[in-house]
């Protein structure tokens, strides 16, 4: 297929309070909207841009729209690539681009070692419109169909029910984590790594860590659900980077274990910065990648350091690169699971897809894939109705903590190839 149009827009969504990670807050996002079109057919890609996730330096060195104007501009950049170009598929289309693209990005970030995470979370909306026109060309608009044969062997299963991950950021209270565990969300992903003082000090932040586990795990050590296999709440740790040595990491690990609580971590995600590149294989939990991991060669490098498990995020670092990543963490039995961006309904869906395929954590008797914009997007409501299955599609909303994936939602594939009114007239 040849690209014979492209347009690009943005909408700013606004969050109800701060979400906070990585020792900052951010307020809200951008909604990018790309448009492609061949001789025969034309599509929508959405993506969340996510510049304090992406590349925390990038946000620090410049102001909120700054440092997101710089993002947008790499996805117009490669959007300009596109034009008049011959698409075989979109896996080899970012392959091929990307190099260029990330050069252009370092140049106006004017960071040579700017993260690969940065450039792909550009890609997103770009990769999902190729996606779509993909399987409108092909007249197959069943994800796990359109999906390469090499990269099938991940996608087993055909999951009925995946388990709602909340995101406890730093100003999520005790008060909301009871609603959300009384409400049937049954695992809690809970951000450490909090800069309280804002001086940078490391042994303030783990005094912190230390407290807020301890209050949580009082609170909740007796609660029980169904779909663990202790029956016990599991605890997902998220430092984004924030620990500087493994020997500040084991006091936290060694901390976790004194108050009673090991048994219920299952993941602690990203502990370190990625260019410390420590072993953690003699740590007694389960350490994932998620940053570090931008793409499928990171992958083996994290398996060798002892990594047990990678963070999938078609949403963040474009489904393509996700498919190269998962087929490598599969071939080294790694376990793996879909992590939310803080991403819009619509998005939440090619997580939904993408993890009713793939195998569940070993504790666990689903799986599981965070998705929390509900707790954080002041317009929710109304971001629920730019769905093109708002109304009539049962899976697309938690009920008790799970989503339900009935027949109707894998016969449309989520409804990741429907168009979004709204979102075409921003760019039609």
């Amino acid at each position: 297929m040849k690209i014979i149009k492209t347009n690009l827009n943005f909408e700013f969504e606004e969050y109800k309070k701060p979400l906070g990670f990585k020792g900052n807050f951010q307020t809200g996002c951008w909604v990018v909207i790309a448009f492609l079109k061949s001789e025969e057919n034309f599509s929508l890609g959405i993506g969340v841009q996510s510049v304090l996730w992406s590349d925390a330096s990038v946000f620090v060195e410049n102001s909120v729209a700054g440092g997101n104007s710089l993002m947008f501009a790499v996805t117009q950049y490669a959007l300009k690539l596109l034009e008049g170009s011959k698409i075989e598929n979109p896996i080899e289309t970012i392959e091929e681009i990307f190099p260029k693209v990330h050069k252009y990005a370092k140049k106006i970030t004017d960071k040579e070692n700017l993260k690969e995470t940065f450039t792909l979370n550009s890609l997103v909306p770009i990769d999902n419109a190729l996606w779509i026109l993909y399987a409108k060309e092909k007249k197959n608009l069943n994800f796990f169909e359109i999906i390469p044969e090499e990269y099938r062997q991940p996608f087993k299963y055909r999951h009925k029910k995946i388990g709602c991950i909340p995101l406890i950021s730093y100003s999520v209270s005790i008060d909301e984590i009871e609603k959300l565990i009384n409400e049937g969300f049954f695992i809690l992903k809970i951000k450490i790594g909090s800069d309280p003082d804002n001086d940078g000090d490391r042994e303030k932040m783990l005094k912190w860590d230390m407290e807020r586990i301890k209050t949580i795990h009082e609170k909740f050590k007796n609660y029980r659900t169904p779909y663990t296999k202790n029956g016990k709440l599991p605890y997902y740790f998220d430092a984004n980077g924030r620990y500087e040595s493994k020997e500040r990491l084991k006091k936290l690990i060694d901390f976790i274990d004194k108050i009673g609580a090991l048994e219920q971590v299952i993941i602690i995600e990203e502990p370190f910065p990625e260019e410390l590149e420590i072993d953690v294989s003699d740590l007694p939990v389960r350490i994932i990648a998620d940053e570090s991991a931008h793409t499928d060669k990171d992958v083996i490098k994290r398996y060798h350091m002892g990594y047990k498990g990678v963070a999938l995020k078609p949403i963040a670092k474009t489904m393509s690169m996700t498919l190269k990543i998962i087929n490598e963490a599969e071939k080294r039995n790694m376990d793996y699971f879909c992590a939310d961006l803080t991403v819009t309904p619509i998005l939440w869906d090619w997580n939904k897809i993408f993890s009713s395929g793939i195998k569940t954590l070993p504790e666990l008797k689903i799986p599981i894939m965070e998705a929390n914009g509900f707790m954080y997007y002041k317009n929710w409501e109304k971001l629920l109705q730019y769905h093109p299955f708002y109304g009539k599609g049962d899976w697309i909303i938690p009920k008790n903590g799970v989503f339900s994936l009935n027949e109707d939602f894998f016969r449309v594939s989520g409804g990741i190839f429907e168009l979004s009114e709204h979102y075409k007239t921003l760019v039609s």
